[in-house]
């Protein structure tokens, strides 16, 4: 197997595991802590938004919300942040779509509120995004181990790469 074989071979499961990890994946919106409780504060995040372009909205859907949430503040890893008192909320899965400055797409998330005492706040996050790294990742793992495995086998029978 020459070299520029194992070359494209790894080329190919790189350009895989790149189809698999959308940019949606890398940068989106996300809410902190997952899981609050009534009266709670969630911290609505987008890294997708630049500040630059405006104010990004954060619009909120549940069982008795559909609001707006301007945020203006910039966001301490990039994007732009706002928090969220949960007062007066109905117990449920809230959805927080996020429009930019410029109207691109700053992405989706979700939030739960429970009652008071009730399910502990979680670490917050993305919507679905983690099947789509670990599987661009396996990808691209196995492309790097398939290439270093034909280097090794070339090399212990004394074969040059040419």
């Amino acid at each position: 197997m020459k070299a520029t074989t194992v070359i494209r071979s790894a080329a190919v499961g790189v350009g895989l595991g790149a189809l698999l990890l959308p940019a949606a994946a890398l940068a989106d919106t996300t809410v902190s802590p997952a899981t609050t409780p009534v009266g709670g504060t969630v911290v609505l995040t987008t890294t997708e938004c630049n500040p630059k372009d405006g104010d990004a909205i954060f619009h909120v859907t549940g069982p008795n919300r559909d609001e707006n949430v301007r945020s203006t503040t910039a966001a301490a890893g990039g994007g732009l942040s706002a928090e969220l008192f949960t007062a007066g909320f109905t117990l449920g899965t809230y959805t927080v779509t996020t429009t930019c400055g410029n109207g691109s797409n700053g992405g989706t998330a979700t939030f739960t509120v429970t009652p008071i005492g009730g399910a502990q706040a979680g670490a917050g996050g993305q919507d679905g995004d983690t099947g789509v790294l670990v599987a661009g990742g396996a990808l691209a793992a196995a492309a790097v181990a398939g290439g270093a495995y034909v280097l090794v086998r070339r090399r212990r029978r004394g074969t040059t790469l040419a």
